[in-house]
């Protein structure tokens, strides 16, 4: 018979071991369970990951973190979505808001009307019907209104900060609610005979620290699940070749951006985060097609300001661990896998992993039933994102460089065909019941990169021409009005330190908010 476990060993700080160590203390604060934090300040983090999604504001909501003071500790700014620059066709950009286009009507989503009005208004822009895309072009940023009957409950919000600054704040929340934090290097590992699983890890010092669950959170070294269990790694870089990335600091100029950007190259992509004190910048490609001094010079002639570090050369490839439980261990952050952070899922998939660890929390070790559906639950996440992440690289009509000749013809996922295949000839849009992303933001891409169905929803008939006229501008003129009715992201930011927590809207509230 299995014993319980009381002992949680987490290897490896960082965004991905201190998110866990904050949710563990959180839930399981009035047990016995201890939880201790293996990490040395010599091995450093990778630290880039500065953009978030929606979902982190439940994740701090959920801890009973002040998101002001959450925002003053990591120097960080609100954001509504991902400027593309050069996506679809060089010249071209579009934003992926995290919120709604329009309002479904009848049941019908509003992506289905404004097919059928751009048939007699073929100038007409889909992205001048969502809030945060009109909003965020304007510089403007507010809380999303309590009332779901509001045009200003139809978006979400997340931020921009500083992972470091993040990952020290939680070891902040998480030392006086008892986690134990101990400082040095593992050089030994020691399994169980007949079952394989961890049960001693040895240190530099000699200290030998027992506990009967691991959590790796070591990164790219992954060296628990990867080195000790052997956990196969299963590579997608034919579909997703990126596999370098220069990162790189600049000084903070002008009022910052409530949004991230995303500006396509010749053989990958430039990510342009803007914090209170400076701006994140960083080029993502493929060397295959591109050599370093050449994604330097063109990352260093795009800068916006001037540089506050050298590069900081990441490698990696796309793809996750077949088994992100195995054994008594489970790989968190990037032991598990890596996506590039085209769309700002990097902490995501931290958290989501959190969270159904909890779910599904293992009262004692070795239940097998619990690892695959865990297991299962995983790998939906990440093919889900990576299909995501694909889409925006083959829904392109780009044919100026090799890298984008490659990616234009890529086989693709057969899951991602079906998906593809089914708009293009009637604008539906299936509903994940679980995970990334959700119906907007696939609409945003297919929209935004000019993949424009054949037909509408039959039920849109039903409305004769001048009652959908009258309908689109309607919405157009409201959401253009409601989003000069916004303060501006400078005065949002400015509030700060007056802002009063009981007008937050609830995480769960909102369209992007909701974790499932």
């Amino acid at each position: 018979m299995q014993p319980p476990i009381e002992h949680i060993v987490i290897v490896g700080g960082g965004t991905a071991g201190w998110m866990t160590a904050a949710a563990l203390c959180h839930i399981f604060e009035h047990t016995s369970l201890k939880v201790t934090l293996i990490e040395s300040d010599q091995i450093g983090t990778v630290g880039v990951g500065e953009a978030t999604i929606p979902h982190l504001r439940y994740f701090n909501q959920r801890l009973g973190i002040n998101e002001a003071e959450f925002m003053q500790a990591t120097n960080a700014t609100y954001k509504l979505g991902i400027d593309f620059i050069n996506w679809g066709q060089k010249g071209e950009s579009y934003l992926h808001p995290f919120g709604e286009f329009g309002k479904s009507i009848d049941g019908v989503q509003f992506h289905h009307y404004w097919l059928k009005y751009r048939e007699s208004y073929p100038a007409s822009v889909l992205f001048d019907y969502s809030l945060p895309s009109v909003a965020a072009l304007k510089g403007r940023f507010d809380y999303p209104s309590r009332d779901p009957r509001s045009l200003l409950s139809s978006y979400s919000y997340a931020f921009h900060i500083d992972a470091t600054r993040y990952a020290s704040f939680l070891r902040a929340y998480c030392e006086p609610k008892g986690v134990n934090r101990i400082e040095g290097k593992i050089v030994d590992i020691q399994r169980d005979g007949s079952s394989g699983d961890i049960q001693v890890l040895t240190l530099e010092s000699g200290q030998r620290i027992c506990a009967d669950f691991f959590i790796d959170c070591s990164g790219f070294r992954s060296l628990l699940l990867g080195n000790t269990l052997q956990s196969r790694f299963d590579s997608w870089a034919h579909w997703l070749p990126c596999n370098h990335a220069i990162a790189i600091p600049t000084e903070k100029f002008g009022t910052p951006k409530p949004y991230t950007k995303a500006i396509a190259h010749s053989a990958g992509w430039q990510w342009q985060i803007p914090l209170q004190n400076r701006v994140g910048n960083g080029h993502v490609f493929c060397d295959d097609f591109m050599d370093t001094s050449e994604a330097e010079s063109i990352l260093e002639q795009s800068l916006p300001s001037a540089p506050l570090a050298n590069f900081n050369n990441i490698r990696f490839t796309a793809g996750r661990r077949e088994q992100t439980w195995k054994n008594n261990c489970v790989g968190i952050g990037l032991s598990s896998g890596f996506l590039e952070p085209l769309e700002s899922t990097s902490i995501y998939l931290i958290q989501v992993a959190i969270m159904k660890l909890i779910e599904l929390f293992p009262r004692k070790a070795g239940s097998a039933s619990l690892r695959e559906e865990f297991n299962q639950q995983m790998r939906l996440e990440y093919e889900r994102i990576r299909d995501f992440l694909i889409l925006h690289y083959s829904a392109t009509r780009r044919d100026d460089s090799d890298f984008w000749n490659h990616m234009r013809t890529l086989d693709r996922p057969d899951s991602l065909k079906l998906r593809m295949e089914t708009f293009q000839e009637t604008g539906y849009v299936d509903h994940y019941e679980q995970g990334l992303f959700l119906v907007p933001s696939w609409i945003a891409v297919y929209i935004g990169q000019g993949i424009i169905p054949k037909n509408y929803a039959p039920e849109v008939d039903e409305k004769e021409n001048t009652q959908i006229s009258q309908m689109m501008s309607h919405f157009h003129t409201n959401i253009k009005n409601a989003a000069e009715s916004l303060n501006t992201h400078k005065q949002s930011l400015e509030r700060l330190n007056t802002s009063n927590e009981a007008n937050w809207p609830e995480a769960s509230m909102s369209l992007y908010g909701v974790f499932s």
